[in-house]
């Protein structure tokens, strides 16, 4: 069976212009059922994939948030450069805490972060969770178990400058949340353990904005885009996107 690498994608449908941000160690999978939903509805959706993300771990503790906010800036221009005046911006998890940036970076029509970070987790949390990435993608490539524990090894020897980078940009970023004037809908998953959940009530009290909203999803984890309430997640961004001054 071939296995399919995930990869960016644009749905091109209405005006209205969504820029679909996925997390750290996830891919544009992360946020594609999000965005088929949207784009049935009308909303041209495009997705980045950050370099070194759904491809050989090796590859990604090469690579680091500056990197990808190029990214992020370049799937923004994308947009631009298909002609949309105005767009919002949807992220998860680390994609919520570049959709921040945005938000007081370039002119945008709404920011809509999900399960973003404002709190530092621990290097050794983010750590354990680029090991699992590692592992999980060895298994998908097909290894066998010894492989896989050999190139683990090896993997485990490997400086993560990244995280500490990482650290940098979500400190950063909360120093300026109070700089967004755009509409804002905050969701975050009650049984995330990824992050700190308290993180939702800092953007939503420290936006500027007069348009926001706070959504808990009580049944749900860290990626909540695929988890048990993600049809209702879409229904709720949609019915936030559709409240909006296009």
């Amino acid at each position: 069976m071939k296995r399919v690498l995930p990869k960016p994608f644009t749905f091109e449908g209405g005006e209205k212009a969504i820029l679909l941000l996925h997390g750290f160690t996830g891919n544009t999978a992360d946020v594609r059922m999000l965005a088929r939903f949207l784009n049935e509805r009308g909303y041209t959706c495009h997705a980045p994939q950050y370099k070194g993300h759904g491809v050989p771990p090796e590859e990604l503790v090469h690579t680091g948030p500056e990197v990808w906010w190029q990214d992020v800036m370049e799937g923004y221009e994308h947009l631009k450069n298909l002609g949309f005046e105005q767009i919002a911006v949807c992220g998860l998890s680390l994609g919520g805490v570049f959709s921040l940036k945005l938000g007081y970076t370039v002119p945008v029509k709404a920011v809509i972060p999900m399960c973003a970070p404002m709190y530092i987790k621990s290097e050794e949390v983010m750590y354990q969770g680029v090991l699992d990435y590692a592992r999980n993608y060895k298994k998908f490539e097909g290894k066998s178990p010894e492989v896989i524990e050999e190139e683990m090894k090896e993997f485990a020897k490997t400086p993560m400058n990244t995280l500490k980078a990482l650290q940098e940009l979500i400190a950063d970023v909360r120093k300026n949340v109070d700089m967004i004037y755009a509409p804002t809908f905050v969701a975050q998953a009650r049984h995330d353990h990824m992050i700190n959940t308290d993180s939702a009530n800092i953007i939503y009290n420290e936006v500027e904005t007069i348009q926001k909203e706070l959504k808990w999803y009580e049944e749900s984890g860290h990626v909540i885009t695929l988890d048990k309430e993600r049809d209702l997640l879409h229904e709720d961004v949609y019915q936030f996107l559709e409240k909006l001054n296009w």
